[in-house]
């Protein structure tokens, strides 16, 4: 019996209280949203190695100032409650009132503007050209060259719109397509009337 209550007590015994274990989650959620924003967008954005290792290490770091020095279910439970329900309150109160979830979010920074670099603004971002033409694989482009214009998003996310075929280079695929079936058909009607003599 006694082996049962120890056990089931380090379950469920709280070290810290239970308003204290809802109050910690709160303030180290605040203070991460504020960091990332003093941070810029690339750490959302996980570029390099770097920047997911700092994400995985602030998660770690942060563990005990969320928790305390409670190894309980219990107490990781209220934590994981808490932060879900700040996370829920405070989503439902930007989609209300948007103009103060863009000054939150911050605004969109653009690095590619009619196929040229903005310079000031990658430097702004700490990004390398490297670190863009990474993101620009990753979507499926070859060179920074195919891209008209490209976006870091406030959450991390890049937007990229590749640049538009000039239309005399859609006219000239199109005439040398047909030129092409022509070419095909001629030769199937040599070999048609080759045979016949």
């Amino acid at each position: 019996m006694t082996i049962l209550s120890h056990v089931f007590g380090n379950i469920t015994d709280l070290h810290l209280s239970v308003l204290e274990k809802i109050i910690r989650p709160v303030l180290v959620y605040f203070a991460i949203v504020i960091m990332l924003r003093v941070f810029g967008k690339r750490q959302l954005a996980q570029l390099n190695p770097f920047d997911l290792t700092v994400l995985l290490c602030l998660s770690n770091t942060l563990q005990n100032a969320i928790i305390g020095d409670d190894n309980s279910v219990s107490g990781g439970i209220i934590g994981a409650v808490s932060l879900l329900a700040i996370n829920y309150a405070v989503v439902r109160f930007f989609f209300g009132h948007r103009n103060l979830d863009q000054i939150a979010a911050g605004e969109p920074t653009v690095l590619i503007e009619q196929g040229k670099l903005v310079q000031s603004n990658l430097a702004k971002e700490l990004m390398t050209v490297g670190d863009l033409t990474i993101a620009a694989h990753r979507q499926g482009f070859r060179t920074l060259d195919e891209l008209d214009r490209c976006v870091l998003e406030p959450g991390g996310v890049f937007s990229m719109t590749p640049k538009e075929v000039k239309e005399e280079s859609k006219h000239y695929k199109e005439v040398i397509c047909r030129l092409d079936k022509l070419a095909a058909q001629v030769t199937a009607l040599n070999q048609k009337l080759g045979s016949r003599s």
